[in-house]
Formats: C-alpha cells, structure tokens, sequence
C-alpha cells in the first residue's frame, strides 16, 4: 500500500509538471507586454490579443489531440506536441515582427494543449472517480507555482537579457519535462485502434459526449466560471500597469498573491470534500463568485475602488473559481472511462475557448470591459447550472465516493 501510495503521488507530481507548461506560456510574459509593445511599435491591449490567440491555439488544438490520446495511448501524442511546443517557443524568440509573433504564439498553443489535455485525461486513468476532485485539486497545487514564480522570473529575464530569452527558457522548461515523461511517466491507456480519426466519427464521438446532461451542464457551467480566471490574466497587466502605475516587478508580486486565492481556493476544497459533495461545494462556491462579481461591478461603476480595494476582490472572486474549476472538471468527467481523452479535450476546448473569447474582448474594449466581463460571466455560469440541472433526470451519490456522481 505504501509503494502504491508513492507511486500516486509520483504520478501526481508528473501530471502536475505536464499541467504547468501552459500555465508557464502565459504568466512568464506578462510583464513584458510594455516590451514588447514597444519594440513591435504598438499598444499593450494589442500585445494582450497575442494572449487571446494563444487560448485561440489552446482551444482548438485540443479537439485534435482528444481522439489521438484515445487512439495511440496517451504518450506519443505527448511527445508530438511538446515538440511543437519548443520549437515554437524557439520561433517566438526570433521573431522579427509582430504577425510573425502571434502566429508562433498560435503555433505553440497548437502544440503545448497536449500537455494539459493529457494530464486530465490520465487522472481518470490512474485514479477512481471518488478521487478526482481531490486529484484535481492537488494538481492545481503544482499550478500555483505558475503565477508565484513566472512573472518573477520573466521581470528578471526581461530586466537582464531582454524579453526575448523568455521563451528561450519556456523551451528549455517544455524539452525537461518532456524528458521525464518520456523516462517516468507509466502509460495511462493502451492504445485503443477502433477510435476513428475520420472526419465523421470523431464529430459523432464528440456530439455524443457533449449530450451527456450531466457533462454539458458542468461543463458550461464551469466554463463560464472559470472564464473569470481568464478575464483577470488578459486584464491584470491593464489594471495594474496602465491603471495603477505598478512596475514590472511590483506587478510581478500583485499577480502572484492574487492568484493565491485561486490556489487557495484549490487547497480548500480538498478540506471541504471531506463533508461535502462536489455539486454542493460547486453551487454555493458559484453564488459566492456571483455575489462579489456584483459587488466588483457596482464598485466600478460607482469610481469606489481604489487599489486595496481591487486586490481583495479579485482575491476572493480568484478563491472561489478554485472552489468551482476542480469540481466541474470532475462532475463533467465522471461518466467517462473509454472516452476519457475525448472527453477532456471537448471539456478543454469549451472551457479555454470560452476563456478567449473573453480575453480576447478584453484586449480590443480594455481596461473598462475587465470588471464588467468577469461580473457577467459568473451570473451565465450560475443560470447554466440552475437550467442545466432541471434536464438532469437521476442524483446518484455514493457512499463510498466524495464526489457526486450524475446520470
């Protein structure tokens, strides 16, 4: 029992490095959105639509990668898109205009989506259902270094060596972890040659998982909860640099506490699932999103907030997306086994597209559209699942899980 205990958290410890690469593509180069505006000769919101595309590439890229997890086991689909993923990195660091960036930048999200699909579909390989929020959770751990480190590390590299040599090391970062999943990671599904890659069965496979009620409630629910996440990301350096007049390094420190909440929030839940059920965390965690979103805009409107203010609502708005994400991620998923890699990449996609779609508002409205959006996008989460769950015929909970279970 021991060595399986280790070895789970081993397994945990591998996922979660997968889980950080996009996470790492994004906040690393926040602070030099001013750098590189000036060097391409434009605007930071217009930087900001490089961030929109990458969730564009992120998106997208994860239907594609869903039926090649399913098919050729979860590894070589690995291997194919990391690569992409350095080599794009490589590209955006050599890149000698603008157009030319976003369309790396793009490349590298088409790449770099595998690792966090792949990470999602393998909980629900290696671990039972009654786990996943748990498993999730803990993940989400390994992803907090994200926002506590990258910025950091992005100021130092853009203060030093110049902005360009962030994404020498996102290469760098992306080739060791390849290297060790190729080394460590055990395979999580055998290769399974009945899934279609054609065309017609693989958007047959996916319609038939997103009529799952139970998915599709989660799922969009969630999304447009954890689009709030997104909205802070696009909108921070807009805030804090533009609006506040932090420095990149006072910037840097702002966005790492904040996120805190979200990595709060993560850790919490792990502590709640103990009493209750992840539907109850995820309804009350979404009116609490709600209430503040409310309190944040009325805020706004009223010109109220000042910069204390401002951190302690995205501080608590952040703490409960870590309260809703890990949740949804699991009530969407609990259905699926065979089709696990399908179903989290159709969870993926829905969910990061909502999310760039969001950023991607934020960079051609502005600062003004950050509070506003991320307000509006909790009430539609909160009034999917109030609709959603009228469609859902049966509650099964189990004693034994820590998670509800839906069919």
């Amino acid at each position: 029992m021991a060595h399986l205990h280790r070895q789970s958290i081993w397994i945990i410890v591998l996922l979660g490095a997968l889980c950080v690469v996009t996470p790492f593509a994004v906040d690393m180069y926040l602070p030099a959105f001013a750098a590189i505006a000036h060097e391409y000769r434009t605007t930071t919101p217009a930087i900001s639509l490089t961030l929109s595309t990458y969730f564009v590439g992120f998106s997208l890229g994860q239907m594609i990668y869903g039926p090649l997890l399913d098919r050729f086991g979860r590894k070589r689909p690995l291997y194919v898109g990391l690569a992409v993923y350095i080599l794009s990195s490589v590209g955006c660091a050599t890149a000698h205009s603008l157009k030319m960036f976003v369309a790396l930048r793009f490349l590298e999200a088409l790449g770099g989506c595998v690792a966090q699909v792949g990470a999602i579909a393998m909980v629900r390989d290696f671990f039972p259902v009654k786990e996943s929020a748990k498993i999730f959770s803990l993940l989400f751990l390994m992803i907090g270094v994200s926002p506590l480190l990258a910025p950091t590390i992005g100021s130092l590299l853009l203060a030093g060596m110049g902005w360009r040599w962030i994404f020498v090391l996102l290469a760098a970062i992306a080739f060791v972890i390849l290297t060790v999943t190729f080394l460590l990671l055990p395979e999580g599904h055998q290769p399974d040659h009945s899934v279609s890659l054609r065309p017609g069965p693989m958007i047959s496979s996916f319609w038939n998982i997103l009529k799952q009620p139970q998915f599709l409630t989660y799922t969009l629910a969630g999304a447009f909860s954890f689009a709030g996440l997104f909205a802070y990301v696009a909108g921070s350096p807009i805030i804090f640099m533009d609006g506040f007049h932090l420095g990149t390094k006072a910037f840097g420190i702002v966005f790492a506490v904040l996120v805190m909440g979200f990595i709060g929030g993560n850790q919490l839940n792990v502590v709640l699932l103990r009493k209750f059920t992840s539907q109850q965390i995820f309804f009350i965690a979404l009116i609490l999103q709600v209430a503040i979103g409310a309190i944040f805009f009325a805020g706004m409107l009223g010109h109220m907030l000042g910069l204390k203010a401002t951190l302690v609502l995205f501080f608590a708005f952040l703490s409960c997306i870590g309260l809703t994400y890990p949740n949804s991620a699991a009530l969407a998923l609990a259905p699926f086994s065979s089709h696990a890699g399908r179903a989290s990449a159709l969870l993926g996609c829905l969910q990061t597209g909502t999310g760039a779609l969001i950023s991607m508002g934020i960079g051609m409205l502005g600062a003004s559209s950050v509070v506003s959006l991320l307000s509006s996008t909790a009430l539609v989460a909160l009034a999917v699942l109030l609709v959603g769950r009228m469609g859902i015929r049966e509650l099964i909970v189990s004693e034994e899980s820590d998670a509800v279970v839906i069919h």
